[in-house]
Protein backbone atom coordinates (compact mmCIF):
# COMPACT_ATOMS: atom_id res chain seq x y z
CA UNK A 1 0.00 0.00 0.00
CA UNK A 2 1.37 3.70 -1.04
CA UNK A 3 -0.07 6.82 0.32
CA UNK A 4 0.42 10.08 -1.32
CA UNK A 5 -0.57 13.61 -0.90
CA UNK A 6 -0.34 15.84 -4.15
CA UNK A 7 -1.41 19.27 -4.72
CA UNK A 8 -2.08 20.09 -8.45
CA UNK A 9 -0.83 23.27 -9.82
CA UNK A 10 -2.06 24.96 -13.36
CA UNK A 11 1.57 23.71 -14.55
CA UNK A 12 0.51 20.47 -13.88
CA UNK A 13 -2.54 20.78 -15.44
CA UNK A 14 -0.61 22.32 -18.14
CA UNK A 15 1.68 19.28 -18.80
CA UNK A 16 -1.43 16.68 -19.02
CA UNK A 17 -3.32 18.73 -20.96
CA UNK A 18 -0.46 19.25 -23.50
CA UNK A 19 0.32 15.51 -23.25
CA UNK A 20 -3.02 14.51 -23.87
CA UNK A 21 -3.50 16.71 -26.97
CA UNK A 22 -0.41 16.25 -28.62
CA UNK A 23 -0.67 12.20 -28.28
CA UNK A 24 -4.04 12.56 -29.84
CA UNK A 25 -4.76 12.40 -33.59
CA UNK A 26 -6.06 15.68 -34.02
CA UNK A 27 -3.42 17.36 -32.14
CA UNK A 28 -0.93 15.42 -34.28
CA UNK A 29 -2.81 16.24 -37.50
CA UNK A 30 -3.04 20.00 -36.11
CA UNK A 31 0.92 20.20 -35.58
CA UNK A 32 1.75 18.86 -39.27
CA UNK A 33 -0.79 20.89 -40.59
CA UNK A 34 1.01 24.19 -39.00
CA UNK A 35 4.11 22.77 -39.77
CA UNK A 36 3.09 22.34 -43.29
CA UNK A 37 2.00 25.62 -43.72
CA UNK A 38 5.23 26.98 -42.61
CA UNK A 39 7.20 24.86 -44.94
CA UNK A 40 4.96 26.12 -48.19
CA UNK A 41 5.70 29.35 -46.88
CA UNK A 42 9.31 29.34 -46.92
CA UNK A 43 9.28 27.22 -50.46
CA UNK A 44 6.70 29.54 -52.42
CA UNK A 45 7.74 33.12 -50.18
CA UNK A 46 3.89 33.02 -49.37
CA UNK A 47 3.75 34.82 -46.19
CA UNK A 48 0.15 34.56 -45.71
CA UNK A 49 0.76 30.81 -45.17
CA UNK A 50 3.88 31.61 -42.84
CA UNK A 51 1.62 33.62 -40.57
CA UNK A 52 -1.43 30.95 -40.98
CA UNK A 53 1.07 28.43 -40.07
CA UNK A 54 2.51 29.85 -36.73
CA UNK A 55 -0.90 30.91 -35.89
CA UNK A 56 -1.52 27.41 -36.23
CA UNK A 57 1.44 25.93 -34.59
CA UNK A 58 0.87 28.21 -31.45
CA UNK A 59 -3.10 28.94 -31.25
CA UNK A 60 -3.24 25.37 -29.18
CA UNK A 61 -0.50 25.68 -26.62
CA UNK A 62 -1.65 28.92 -25.84
CA UNK A 63 -5.50 27.57 -25.20
CA UNK A 64 -4.35 25.29 -23.12
CA UNK A 65 -2.18 27.22 -21.60
CA UNK A 66 -5.15 29.67 -20.30
CA UNK A 67 -7.61 26.77 -19.99
CA UNK A 68 -5.47 25.03 -17.06
CA UNK A 69 -4.60 28.55 -15.76
CA UNK A 70 -8.65 29.00 -15.99
CA UNK A 71 -9.28 25.05 -14.49
CA UNK A 72 -6.63 26.11 -11.27
CA UNK A 73 -7.42 29.08 -10.55
CA UNK A 74 -11.50 28.30 -10.33
CA UNK A 75 -11.86 24.08 -9.71
CA UNK A 76 -11.83 24.02 -5.85
CA UNK A 77 -10.17 20.39 -6.07
CA UNK A 78 -6.86 22.01 -7.17
CA UNK A 79 -7.54 24.33 -3.85
CA UNK A 80 -6.69 21.31 -1.50
CA UNK A 81 -4.10 18.71 -1.94
CA UNK A 82 -6.13 15.25 -3.06
CA UNK A 83 -5.05 12.02 -0.81
CA UNK A 84 -4.23 9.31 -2.63
CA UNK A 85 -4.00 5.21 -1.56
CA UNK A 86 -2.82 2.88 -4.02
CA UNK A 87 -3.02 -0.40 -3.05
CA UNK A 88 -4.11 -3.98 -3.92
CA UNK A 89 -7.33 -3.30 -4.91
CA UNK A 90 -6.95 -0.09 -6.77
CA UNK A 91 -6.72 3.92 -6.86
CA UNK A 92 -8.64 5.77 -3.77
CA UNK A 93 -8.42 9.39 -3.99
CA UNK A 94 -9.98 11.31 -1.39
CA UNK A 95 -10.36 15.09 -0.46
CA UNK A 96 -12.25 16.57 2.26
CA UNK A 97 -15.16 14.16 2.66
CA UNK A 98 -15.19 13.15 -0.50
CA UNK A 99 -14.18 9.54 -1.22
CA UNK A 100 -13.62 7.62 -4.61
CA UNK A 101 -12.03 4.49 -5.79
CA UNK A 102 -11.09 3.02 -8.99
CA UNK A 103 -10.17 -0.80 -9.56
CA UNK A 104 -6.81 -1.38 -11.11
CA UNK A 105 -8.34 -3.20 -14.28
CA UNK A 106 -10.56 -0.37 -14.92
CA UNK A 107 -7.70 1.90 -15.37
CA UNK A 108 -6.57 2.75 -18.93
CA UNK A 109 -3.02 3.13 -19.36
CA UNK A 110 -0.12 5.13 -17.14
CA UNK A 111 2.31 7.05 -18.54
CA UNK A 112 4.90 9.69 -17.92
CA UNK A 113 6.10 13.10 -19.00
CA UNK A 114 9.74 14.97 -17.10
CA UNK A 115 7.14 16.61 -15.34
CA UNK A 116 4.40 14.11 -13.68
CA UNK A 117 3.17 10.63 -13.95
CA UNK A 118 -0.42 10.23 -15.01
CA UNK A 119 -2.81 7.32 -14.74
CA UNK A 120 -5.43 7.44 -17.16
CA UNK A 121 -8.67 6.43 -15.61
CA UNK A 122 -10.90 7.01 -18.63
CA UNK A 123 -9.37 8.31 -22.20
CA UNK A 124 -9.84 11.83 -20.83
CA UNK A 125 -9.75 11.95 -17.41
CA UNK A 126 -6.39 10.97 -15.33
CA UNK A 127 -4.51 10.85 -12.19
CA UNK A 128 -1.82 13.25 -12.15
CA UNK A 129 1.09 12.66 -9.93
CA UNK A 130 3.73 15.76 -10.01
CA UNK A 131 6.95 14.50 -9.95
CA UNK A 132 8.23 17.40 -7.27
CA UNK A 133 5.73 16.30 -5.07
CA UNK A 134 6.23 12.65 -5.45
CA UNK A 135 9.68 12.95 -3.54
CA UNK A 136 10.84 9.83 -2.26
CA UNK A 137 7.92 8.01 -3.13
CA UNK A 138 8.52 8.16 -7.05
CA UNK A 139 9.82 4.90 -7.69
CA UNK A 140 7.42 3.04 -5.32
CA UNK A 141 4.43 4.90 -7.24
CA UNK A 142 5.89 2.84 -10.20
CA UNK A 143 6.54 -0.07 -8.72
CA UNK A 144 2.85 -0.24 -7.54
CA UNK A 145 1.85 1.02 -11.11
CA UNK A 146 3.83 -1.73 -13.09
CA UNK A 147 2.70 -4.24 -10.52
CA UNK A 148 -0.99 -4.06 -10.53
CA UNK A 149 -1.51 -2.91 -14.65
CA UNK A 150 -0.27 -5.33 -17.67
CA UNK A 151 2.99 -3.97 -19.18
CA UNK A 152 0.88 -3.20 -22.63
CA UNK A 153 -0.48 -0.37 -20.31
CA UNK A 154 2.21 0.81 -18.63
CA UNK A 155 4.51 3.69 -21.00
CA UNK A 156 6.52 5.40 -17.87
CA UNK A 157 9.97 6.50 -18.00
CA UNK A 158 12.26 7.84 -15.58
Amino acid sequence: MLEVDVKIEAGDLYDYLLYHTYNSAAGILGSCFGALLVVVAVMEKKWLFLAAGVVVLLYLPWTLFLKSRRQALGNPAFHKPLHYVLDGEGITVSQDDTEEKQAWDSLVKAVSTPRSIIIYTSRVNAAIFPRRELGEKQMALIEVISTHMPPSKVKIRQ
